[in-house]
């Protein structure tokens, strides 16, 4: 009498990734790591940030140690707003977080304009300045 062997359990199911879409998590996570990418990389493009970077390299003439130091200043200020945004996220709600920034960007832009319109076009002397 011959016995025949146990059947072979079959193989876990491992999803492909060219058939199968994403788990929702990772989808999650990518979305929100190119949002973030895009947003800081178009935001840091051409500011004065960058054009100290720039200039420190050249003067330097070690741009390596330029990049080093620019990276490394940019993850703690990074560091900082992604600290600072999580705590403001358990205050306040998020449409009210939203608002704030929003605010403080048009507070901001509006200062900075206005600086940039004294020193563009200087105030005759006999005008008081207030």
């Amino acid at each position: 009498m011959t016995h025949d062997p146990d059947p072979v359990s079959p193989d876990p199911v491992i999803p492909d990734p060219v058939t199968e879409p994403p788990a929702r998590g990772q989808r999650e996570w990518l979305a929100a790591m190119v949002a973030t990418f895009t947003t800081v990389f178009l935001a840091e493009l051409g500011d004065k940030t960058q054009l100290a970077a720039l200039l420190l390299s050249a003067q330097s003439g070690r741009p390596l140690l330029v990049f080093l130091g620019a990276s490394l200043a940019l993850i703690s200020s990074s560091l900082v707003g992604v600290l600072l945004g999580r705590w403001l996220a358990r205050v306040m709600p998020a449409h009210q977080l939203e608002r704030l920034a929003g605010l403080l960007m048009v507070g901001l832009s509006l200062w900075l304009g206005r600086q940039a319109m004294l020193h563009l076009t200087p105030l005759p002397a006999d005008l008081p300045l207030s």
